[in-house]
């Protein structure tokens, strides 16, 4: 497993850009809200620990996981961020209902990222049961909502350090 032995939420602020001047959006999604918010609410910490304004955050929300890509082009079609955070939960269940839904999110997330030249980093759990993401979402191996926040700014300085 890519956690074990790590927490998420430790990272080096000597490697962050400063996002003083970052907006950034972040989606999440509504289902299993109990784990999503907390995601949410490491990724914005993260965030503003690293200079992005509270005002430059700008967050929606979305029904579920599937509609996450979509949420995400709505920002990126309006230019008004730099960047987005995708945060959402698929827990295993008893039907395929769980590939199709992590192969489409999965997907759409990576050609939101594409299409618009916009870093769209990939907060999506899909654990095998509530407990991996109550682990995940501020338990025993931090919170991925930090992990995928740091990600984002990373690549809106890199995409800047390039000139793009």
């Amino acid at each position: 497993m890519a956690t074990e032995n790590r927490n998420l939420s430790e990272y080096n602020k000597d490697f962050i850009p400063n996002g003083a001047d970052f907006k950034i959006g972040i989606v999440v999604s509504e289902w299993n809200d109990n784990i999503t918010l907390n995601l949410l609410a490491g990724a914005k910490q993260a965030l503003l620990d690293n200079g992005v304004k509270e005002e430059n955050i700008h967050v929606k929300f979305v029904p579920g996981a599937f509609e996450l890509p979509l949420g995400c082009q709505y920002f990126c079609e309006k230019g008004l961020v730099d960047g987005v955070v995708a945060i959402g939960v698929v827990i295993q269940g008893e039907t395929k209902h769980f590939d199709f839904v992590c192969d489409g999110a999965t997907q759409g997330i990576k050609d939101v990222n594409l299409k618009y030249n916009t870093p769209v980093a990939f907060c999506l759990l899909t654990d095998n049961n509530i407990q991996q993401s109550i682990d995940r979402s501020g338990g025993k191996h931090g919170n991925k909502g930090i992990e995928c926040a740091v990600a984002c700014m990373k690549m809106i300085g890199l995409k800047k350090d390039m000139g793009l």
